[in-house]
């Protein structure tokens, strides 16, 4: 990128830290995405660096490291705002049943368009069309605090569950031999593996988290965290299971599961470390999130999404995915129709993924545009999505107002 000396990188760096606060604020006046406004300022100061001939590049691994450990806060953020509870077992099935058969659907969907235009190896549009089938988690989670808290929880399900299933399946694709016993049972004994050694990791971090005196522990849990994620990935286990159980272990340490724990880990100590984590968490997952998209829409070139080709493959599949959203939610989960539609984004995991993709899979046809191109509508549909619900919240509280008057 172009050269800055330090002190010109710091005020960069914290006028990008000071404009996605401000962009927060304009998201719950508006219900604007913040992670779609970053997007565009990448976008946007991209355009005006190629206007002054500055010569940047943004290194893969930059993106995609960035990537890793906005994927990590989120999914642990994710996992201390969820409570479980008996009531709440069926809204979890539906959500998890949502998020495998629309991604399965959108696969299958995706996959025979692209074998159809690109006329390539079926089994590679397949591994292609699952990046562009997951729903992004680190863009709906951070839009929808002005949703109604069960719209809000089954859309955090839904996407966490989307992330983990796309990853699973991503992972057995990619890993060869398909239909061989051995891979199969790996495949299905590495969840139960990974569920097992997630639970009993959960325990250790947070007696480590009660036990430790000193003020540094968050980013000892985290560096721990970090570590068995990436260390998971090399196993090609499905390591978000463990960000995620260790996240609702901690938020939900009152079930009776955890009861017989409480003589090594008392509820109030798991309260203050969940108080903690809640604080510091969110705090980073803004920090990590601002610089991820940012930096991602300074990789974006707008010109290949004025290609004519580009438009029509991207927009194809943006309907495809749109439409097989739409049949599942109107037919089988009739009360998660509004605003739930609109919330398809692709972002983080598509990128992530669409980088995890080996050399001996590559498409060599596809044009990266229609990776920019799905990336981009689909947060645009979940804005117009957001900011409809918003202005029709508000219109009904105006419709009501004079009723409430009157009585």
């Amino acid at each position: 990128m172009t050269e800055l000396n330090s002190y010109a990188f710091i005020v960069v760096i914290c006028l990008l830290i000071i404009t996605s606060y401000l962009y927060n604020i304009v998201s719950r006046k508006t219900g604007i995405p913040s992670v779609l406004l970053l997007l565009l300022s990448g976008i946007g100061v991209r355009e005006l660096l190629v206007y002054k001939n500055a010569a940047f590049a943004i290194p893969q691994q930059v993106v995609e490291m960035f990537g890793i450990v906005g994927l990590i806060m989120i999914m642990l953020e994710a996992g201390l705002d969820l409570n479980v509870s008996r009531k709440k077992l069926k809204l979890i099935r539906n959500a998890f049943l949502s998020a495998l058969f629309i991604l399965l659907l959108s696969v299958l969907a995706c996959s025979g368009l692209l074998f159809w235009y690109l006329k390539e190896d079926y089994l590679r549009c397949v591994i292609y069309s699952i990046p562009l089938s997951v729903v992004s988690s680190a863009i709906v989670i951070p839009s929808i605090s002005h949703l109604n808290q069960m719209k809000q929880e089954f859309l955090i399900y839904e996407t966490s569950f989307s992330d983990i299933i796309g990853i699973l399946v991503f992972n057995y694709m990619i890993a060869g031999n398909l239909i061989s016993g051995t891979n199969i049972a790996w495949f299905f004994g590495s969840i139960i593996f990974t569920v097992i050694i997630s639970l009993l990791l959960s325990f250790f971090m947070l007696l480590m988290l009660t036990r430790i005196t000193t003020k540094v522990r968050f980013f000892l849990v985290l560096a721990v965290l970090i570590f068995l994620y990436a260390g998971g990935k090399l196993l090609h286990l499905p390591a978000l299971f463990i960000i995620l159980l260790f996240g609702l272990v901690i938020s939900n340490w009152q079930l009776p599961l955890f009861r017989k724990l409480n003589k090594w880990i008392s509820y109030n100590q798991v309260s203050q470390v969940s108080h903690l984590m809640h604080s510091l968490t969110a705090e980073c997952s803004f920090l990590i999130r601002t610089f991820f998209f940012f930096i991602f829409g300074l990789t974006i070139d707008v010109r290949l999404l004025l290609d004519i080709e580009v438009a029509l493959t991207g927009a194809s599949i943006v309907l495809l995915l749109l439409g097989i959203r739409y049949v599942y939610l109107r037919f089988f989960l009739r009360s998660h129709i509004f605003p739930e539609l609109f919330y398809m984004p692709r972002g983080l995991i598509t990128v992530l993924l669409f980088y995890s993709i080996p050399e001996i899979y590559k498409l060599t046809k596809f044009n990266e545009g229609v990776l920019f191109f799905v990336i981009l509508v689909t947060s645009i549909i979940m804005l117009y999505g957001s900011v409809f619900w918003k202005k029709a919240k508000v219109q009904t509280i105006n419709d009501e107002m004079p009723l409430m008057d009157e009585n």
